[in-house]
């Protein structure tokens, strides 16, 4: 793997008047990009307001998330097969990254999410004392992502993962479609102004809404289910999100996210997405979701251990 060494500032510059169009005459985004990156999400704490690296300290800190002595792979991990990540291209060396020189994801002096709104601690407080001692009734007791129902990464907002942080942009006249790899769910984006769905009908994902500003593709998406509960958000969480062509391999993804029922203010983040060769892979969750019904069934046993424990006790 090669992490790009580009100049940080092409990500800001204009984009060449020259871009390439699709035969509908808008910019051409199409292709499989990876959202991975080095950069946390949150600003740490000891860098307070400082939001960019130079280029020698953000050298540095790539070589310390990639463990890595340069911005070259050296070589293979000298570590035990079951612990070495290469095995199944789990290693973020493996991974093209595109070059930034954010000390976060998430822009702005801060750096961080912003605290949650009074309402919103309350209402995750009592959510969690809810599910205290019900974690593993069933499977709507489990996360979305544990059910390969909604990846936490896969958006919008699109964010790194652990591996497999890819996707591919397609487009249409009128339309254009974003499918992850984690875990491969597919935006099917109209371009074409038409209004977002009637607010009572919600969906997993939202209802995405694409217009064009010059060589910029801005999605607004609504009409999320309260069940998404992105970081913790309500079914009123409003994303909106540009993605603008800074060269031939790299796209400029910004999101800023709004949910005044969750959060004190709105917030917003940059994540370069840099262009890979592909394929997109399936990553077939359910067909090989094993966590989940262990997890249940070893519940069961312990719950059938626990009855049998207390009929001893009792028949004392």
């Amino acid at each position: 793997m090669i992490l790009r060494c580009s100049v940080i500032l092409a990500l800001f510059s204009a984009v060449s008047s020259s871009q390439q169009l699709t035969p509908a005459g808008e910019p051409d985004l199409q292709g499989i990009y990876t959202t991975a990156s080095v950069v946390p999400f949150e600003r740490p704490a000891n860098l307070n307001s400082k939001e960019f690296y130079t280029e020698a300290e953000a050298a540095e800190n790539a070589k310390k998330v990639l463990g890595i002595d340069s911005w070259e792979r050296l070589g293979p991990v000298n570590a035990p097969v079951h612990y070495n990540m290469l095995q199944y291209g789990l290693d973020l060396s493996q991974v093209k990254v595109a070059a930034n020189l954010r000390t976060s994801l998430i822009i702005g002096p801060d750096g961080r999410v912003p605290p949650y709104t009074p309402e919103a601690q309350k209402r995750l407080a009592a959510r969690a004392e809810k599910l205290k001692g019900h974690q593993f009734d069933g499977p709507e007791n489990r996360n979305l992502q544990e059910r390969c129902i909604v990846y936490s990464t896969e958006g919008p907002p699109m964010l790194p993962s652990a591996y497999n942080s890819n996707l591919q942009i397609i487009q249409g006249k009128g339309y254009v479609a974003i499918e992850t790899e984690m875990i491969h769910s597919a935006r099917i984006i109209p371009t074409d102004n038409s209004p977002h769905l009637p607010a009572d009908i919600r969906q997993w994902l939202g209802d995405s809404r694409g217009h064009w500003e010059g060589q910029t593709l801005v999605v607004d998406t609504t009409n999320f289910t309260e069940k998404t509960a992105f970081r913790g958000s309500t079914e009123n969480l409003h994303v909106v999100e540009r993605f603008t062509r800074v060269d031939k391999d790299t796209i400029l993804y910004e999101f800023t996210i709004e949910d005044p029922s969750t959060w004190a203010r709105p917030w917003s983040a940059q994540i370069p997405l840099a262009k890979i060769e592909g394929p997109l892979f399936e990553y077939a969750c359910h067909e090989g979701n094993f966590g989940l019904a262990d997890t249940l069934s070893g519940a069961r046993e312990a719950e059938k251990a626990a009855a049998e424990k207390a009929a001893k006790e009792s028949s004392k």
